[in-house]
């Protein structure tokens, strides 16, 4: 009977969470909605300037027109790939720098402080000189979004491998164990949370950093469109971009939480 108490009211706990759920939901679609639908109001009631703050009527039929030409998908497909690829090797480089650094401890201590400078150096005075060093390209756009990230992953993934649980290491240590086998079954598969967490920041640091990059060298992707949008004054190329920008970001940060919810399933 109490057993059966104890599952009725947990069916209720778990239903509320639902509806809770449920109700934020619909809150947002309507925040949402009605956004939109007040921005094409006031384009059409002359209450704000549409060449300037464009509509969503505009952008849609920018975006429709850039669909059938296939110019959309070339923009697009640009920026996701130079976004991936330097959010890849950040977290290559980033895990792999990180790790020397905690196996030498004489190496961190030398290293430590220039990462903090290159880290808190602002990564858009970077680009021009990316661009000038490797020229306008797409390998110059990957390097200026891998800079904008690795510096802080590298110290932040350094700072949890010190952070282990010390008497972990000693057990390890006590058993006959060596440093790889500190590093294989107590460093890496106790800060793989901390990876993940630092791989959803990342990738939206490495998307800000292509987008600078085309900003400044490019000649296809949604970066160069927003530039190039703004100085001819096609304004609704520029806010169409800026939600296609918006879209990339949510889908690659759903990606990295999917890859989070299999892993904590796994465990």
């Amino acid at each position: 009977m109490d057993n059966r108490k104890t599952s009725v009211s947990h069916q209720a706990y778990l239903d509320g969470i639902t509806r809770r759920q449920r109700r934020i939901m619909v809150i947002r679609i309507l925040i949402f909605v009605l956004f939109l639908a007040l921005w094409e109001t006031a384009v059409r009631q002359k209450w704000i300037d549409g060449f300037i703050f464009s509509s969503p009527s505009r952008v849609l039929g920018t975006f429709a027109q850039m669909w059938r030409d296939r110019s959309i998908f070339l923009h697009t497909g640009i920026t996701l790939l130079e976004t991936l690829t330097s959010f890849l090797l950040v977290v290559l480089i980033g895990t792999g720098f990180a790790l020397l650094l905690w196996y030498s401890t004489e190496l961190s201590a030398v290293l430590e402080p220039y990462l903090v400078i290159l880290n808190g150096l602002p990564k858009s005075a970077l680009a021009p000189l990316l661009i000038v060093w490797l020229g306008a390209n797409m390998k110059s756009i990957i390097v200026a979004g891998i800079s904008v990230a690795i510096f802080g992953t590298i110290l932040n993934l350094y700072t949890g491998f010190s952070e282990t649980d010390p008497d972990e290491i000693k057990l390890i240590y006590t058993l006959k164990g060596t440093k790889k086998d500190v590093l294989t079954k107590v460093i890496i598969p106790g800060t793989v949370p901390l990876l993940i967490s630092i791989m959803k920041v990342n990738i939206g640091l490495c998307l800000v950093g292509v987008v600078i990059g085309e900003f400044i060298g490019a000649k296809q992707g949604l970066g160069y469109l927003i530039i190039y949008g703004s100085q001819v004054f096609k304004l609704d190329w520029v806010i169409m971009s800026i939600v296609i920008l918006c879209i990339i970001a949510m889908g690659l940060y759903a990606m990295i939480n999917c890859a989070e919810k299999l892993y904590l399933k796994k465990r």
